[in-house]
């Protein structure tokens, strides 16, 4: 299980959203082995008085928030950031400076959906890759 937030500037953000959505599950895919139809993006748009970011970042400046579980190796989880950091510069034209990654992960067990707590679920992928 894999759940994605992505905060940026309104005004830069949100022409990119499908773009954006299709390279982060690309990334995913490719570093996770997540499957293709498992994808849940949210996009947090915000204004220029809501959203304050370091110095000698851009207006591109944008932030990824990862939630999942836990099991990934720390190999497939640093492929994931570095294909992110090509990517968003290669296909969206966000420079590496001005991305930020972070990765929380949780046990299975702290998870619920589909009625049921995440450990309680046969998954149709792997998660220790």
């Amino acid at each position: 299980m894999s759940q994605v937030k992505i905060y940026g500037l309104r005004s830069h953000l949100g022409p990119l959203i499908p773009a954006m959505s299709d390279v982060i599950h690309a990334c995913v895919m490719d570093a996770l082995r997540y499957p293709k139809d498992k994808r849940a993006h949210r996009f947090f748009q915000l204004e220029r008085d809501e959203f304050f970011y370091p110095t000698g970042r851009t207006e591109k400046y944008t932030i990824i928030e990862f939630s999942m579980f836990e099991g990934r190796s720390i190999m497939a989880k640093k492929t994931l950031i570095r294909l992110l950091f090509v990517r968003f510069e290669a296909e969206l034209g966000i420079a590496p400076a001005d991305l930020e990654i972070t990765i929380f992960e949780t046990p299975r067990h702290n998870w619920g959906f589909r009625g049921l707590p995440g450990d309680e679920h046969n998954l149709d992928y792997k998660v220790e890759v």
